[in-house]
């Protein structure tokens, strides 16, 4: 039995890229219930578009957010509770392009939260117009004469902003996929996951990553080396790219201090308020 299912009809295309990604979720959230995190600490959020569809198919806590905006949801969550693992999923145009500015600053605070991107390089909810991340030379429908824009690289700019855990799978390699956002979640920091999600109806990519992704048995050694493996075109390693600590954004804030956990009474909180107003 699926105990992370739910009501809801699933409504992706058959063949879409985001099955596998679900799927690997679930796998990973056994794989963290193993490790002793309950579900009841695991909360998610997601943005708008196909991907998003994904937080109306688990069975966990969270919120469907609006455009771009899943990663200062979940910022916002951390925050007030320190102890939850807060997840955001995002799609390639939901992030890369409305949000942008969120992921940037979430990644150069090293926010301590998870971004699973799933990247199909199309907005393919309102049926196929070309993204931040479309391959030079996309037809869709605002580009009938191809896109004539160079796509942004999640992964180089992650590494600019400032994330402490960067990586990229595929539904492909389901388990693979699976172990990397179980890694992920662990992280403590801003972990930036891309999947490279194939859109069966509007761009259609399977046989492009069955043919070009490999998986990465080793990990770079430097951030120059995961720079070069982040740009490069000729082959798509999936792995962990990038890993490195540094301190996180709600410790520098509060330091143990859990705003939720540790809030004081209401009775308190109004017998405080009334001794500031009194003249």
């Amino acid at each position: 039995m699926d105990d992370l299912a739910t009501y809801r009809e699933n409504t992706w295309c058959p063949g879409c890229g985001n099955f596998g990604i679900l799927n690997a979720f679930k796998k990973s959230v056994a794989l963290l219930e193993k490790k002793g995190v309950a579900r009841e600490r695991i909360t998610i959020s997601s943005g708008i578009g196909c991907h998003a569809k994904i937080s109306q198919y688990l069975a966990l806590s969270g919120i469907h957010s609006i455009h771009g905006r899943a990663p200062a949801t979940v910022q916002g969550m951390k925050l007030a509770n320190p102890d939850l693992k807060a997840i955001a999923f995002v799609g390639d145009g939901d992030a890369m392009g409305e949000g942008l500015e969120h992921l940037l600053f979430a990644a150069k605070r090293n926010a301590d939260i998870t971004v699973i991107m799933h990247n199909n390089g199309v907005y393919a909810l309102t049926t196929g117009q070309f993204t931040p991340t479309s391959e030079k030379g996309f037809r869709g429908p605002s580009t009938p004469r191809g896109n004539v824009e160079v796509p942004l690289r999640p992964l180089t700019l992650m590494l600019d902003a400032g994330a402490t855990l960067v990586a990229r799978g595929y539904p492909g390699e389901l388990d693979h996929l699976s172990q990397l956002i179980f890694e992920g979640i662990m992280h403590e920091g801003f972990s930036f996951i891309e999947v490279l999600q194939p859109c069966v109806s509007f761009n259609n990519t399977y046989d492009k990553y069955n043919k070009l992704t490999e998986v990465m048995y080793g990990r770079p050694m430097s951030r120059e080396e995961a720079l070069a493996i982040s740009q490069r075109t000729d082959r798509l390693p999936i792995g962990v790219v990038y890993k490195t600590d540094k301190p996180v954004f709600h410790r520098e804030i509060f330091g143990e201090w859990n705003p939720v956990m540790k809030r004081v009474a209401r009775e308190e909180r109004l017998k405080k308020l009334k001794s500031m107003l009194s003249p």
